[in-house]
């Protein structure tokens, strides 16, 4: 175990310093930088003007240098400056992170408690009335793009009960806020869900014809038990694959839906900042976005052990 722990953690490193390459190269291929935007939107046209602000930006120097001047500073732990706001990168980074963090977290509870709990009663009711409907929602919630269920959200509010739905400030208690994310988290997570029930629909009914399955019933064990205790232990494995793998994407589909909802999160201040070239924003944000991505990856893989005692890992 402890040799897979140290090969693993080896790759997750990397991992990270391949996308760290390909984060600075590819916003060095873009055309333009910070200062063209900003020459081009008040309209100067002093060369001088423009080489200072590269210079003391740093952007004269070779893409080499630059990086390892970036990759040292993230090893000190100084993510350098915003170069729109002229403040320290993480002092602009750190406040949205929470709130990222909690449409996310619950929109991956969203998409497991639904999805899984929605499969198994889909499974167990297989060809009836009941499990036709449910697979009828689960290609909708497939086809359903995040940022137009957002909307039609908005608008049926507005039709309903005459209010919006949108995360104007920070609200006075945790409660409120986690009631201003519930429906942007839902409009997020109803695609997950959906992936997640026909998946775990899928994975039961395989499990549920299995010989041990058919022994248990034989022997006369309790419908509840050989579905829940038998079936859907040995069934969660190739769902929670699944759930790593969405709770990844969920970042992706974060990004417009904050944008829907006014959040200010860093799925949306990534935008901005791709927008503005701001290369300190965007370097540090897509790293975080992957460093959760990898930890999630490595997560699913211990969690195999605890769901399945035959995998084991070899030293």
């Amino acid at each position: 175990m402890s040799g897979y722990l140290i090969r693993r953690f080896f790759l997750m490193l990397v991992t990270l310093f391949g996308i760290s390459v390909v984060i600075f190269v590819m916003l060095r291929l873009v055309p333009g930088n910070i200062t063209d935007i900003i020459f081009d939107s008040a309209g100067f046209v002093n060369p001088k003007q423009k080489q200072r602000i590269e210079r003391e930006l740093g952007l004269d120097q070779p893409i080499v240098t630059q990086y390892a001047r970036w990759i040292g500073g993230l090893a000190r732990g100084d993510l350098g400056y915003a170069y729109v706001s002229e403040k320290p990168a993480l002092q602009e980074i750190a406040p949205r992170i929470p709130v990222s963090a909690k449409l996310a977290g619950l929109a991956l509870v969203f998409s497991t408690l639904f999805g899984v709990t929605l499969g198994v009663v889909s499974a167990v009711r297989q060809d009836s009335t009941l499990d036709y409907v449910l697979r009828v929602v689960s290609l909708s919630g497939l086809s359903l793009p995040s940022f137009w269920l957002g909307l039609l959200i908005l608008m049926a509010c507005v039709q309903w009960f005459g209010w919006i739905p949108i995360y104007r400030s920070t609200p006075e208690s945790f409660w409120k806020e986690l009631g201003l994310l519930a429906l942007p988290a839902a409009a997020v997570g109803f695609r997950s869900s959906a992936l997640v029930m026909r998946l775990t629909r899928s994975s039961m009914l395989e499990v549920l014809r299995q010989d041990y399955v058919r022994t248990a019933r034989a022997k006369g064990a309790p419908e509840r038990s050989v579905n829940y205790r038998h079936a859907l232990g040995n069934a969660l494995l190739p769902v929670v694959t699944i759930v790593g793998i969405e709770a990844a994407f969920l970042i992706g589909g974060l990004i417009v839906t904050e944008t829907v909802f006014n959040i200010p999160g860093v799925a949306r201040f990534l935008v901005e900042a791709i927008r503005w070239r701001d290369y300190p924003i965007v370097q540090n944000l897509v790293m975080f976005i992957a460093l959760i991505v990898v930890l999630v990856n490595f997560i699913v893989d211990l969690l195999y052990v605890a769901l399945d005692p035959r995998i084991k890992f070899g030293n």
